[in-house]
């Protein structure tokens, strides 16, 4: 899955030992760029992914790729967002495209630019002629007006 939004906060890191040695967790939050903008924390596994957040600048449009896991404790379900992929809004580049840093140590695909969903074209709308309206007929158009 992936979203698209600002950086506005990066969360405290963590560490710990376990039996395969030391571990570190970080996070960072975005909000979106809705009409209804919806603020969604992340987290982050590795002391590389953790670094690579915490050298972005606030507010820096991100779109971020990560996978959604739910686990019960003690019968509750408790969900982790679990960003696995980061790539940053490049104006210089043109468009509106998403580039992966060259020091990011996210797995590297060739980032593409960006589409918004597809969305149909909007239909065509009849002119307004002095008290009528007129539209050009097309090979479609079986209607009588």
């Amino acid at each position: 899955m992936e979203i698209i939004g600002k950086l506005i906060k990066v969360l405290p890191e963590q560490s710990g030992q376990s039996e395969r040695g030391t571990w570190v967790r970080g996070g960072f939050v975005i909000e979106t760029e809705e009409q209804f903008p919806r603020q969604v924390a992340f987290s982050l596994w590795g002391e590389e992914k953790v670094n690579a957040v915490k050298n972005l600048n606030p507010h820096t449009q991100i779109k971020v790729h990560f996978n959604p896991e739910s686990r019960e404790y003690q019968d509750k379900w408790y969900t982790d967002l679990r960003c696995f992929k980061i790539e940053t809004f490049n104006p210089l580049v043109g468009g509106n495209e998403f580039v992966q840093s060259s020091n990011s140590p996210y797995p590297v695909n060739n980032a593409t630019p960006f589409q918004p969903n597809n969305i149909a074209p909007a239909p065509s709308v009849p002119e307004y002629e002095g008290g009528n309206f007129t539209q050009q007929a097309t090979e479609d158009d079986d209607l009588p007006f």
